[in-house]
């Protein structure tokens, strides 16, 4: 029962983290005016944000309790890479482009 419930809630600190990778992703492209700053920030400070957040969940919190995947690397590309890349992904490929979006002139 332990096992299944580590899967769980690894599963959803899976989604969690695709989750932050992509709001992420959105906030700086629309805060940064430069498409090569957008990429670099995603790519550095995305990151530190998943990275932080695997450490407080799965050491504090005990997320994933139970389960066994074989090494840290697999743990960290599970939880790290895994969430960048389809937060990215989810951003730049299926959300419309920052630019598209008409803002009301508020003067």
């Amino acid at each position: 029962m332990l096992a299944l419930f580590g899967f769980g809630s690894l599963l959803a600190l899976v989604a969690f983290h695709t989750f932050l990778a992509g709001v992420a992703t959105r906030f700086f492209r629309i805060q940064l005016s430069t498409s090569w700053g957008s990429i670099l920030y995603t790519l550095v400070l995305t990151p530190i944000l998943l990275l932080v957040s695997t450490l407080v969940f799965t050491g504090a919190l005990g997320v994933g309790t139970g389960i066994n995947v074989g090494s840290s690397t697999i743990l960290l590309a599970l939880l790290i890479a895994l969430p960048m890349a389809l937060g990215a992904a989810i951003d730049y490929l299926y959300l419309t482009p920052p630019d598209e979006y008409e803002l009301p002139d508020t003067r």
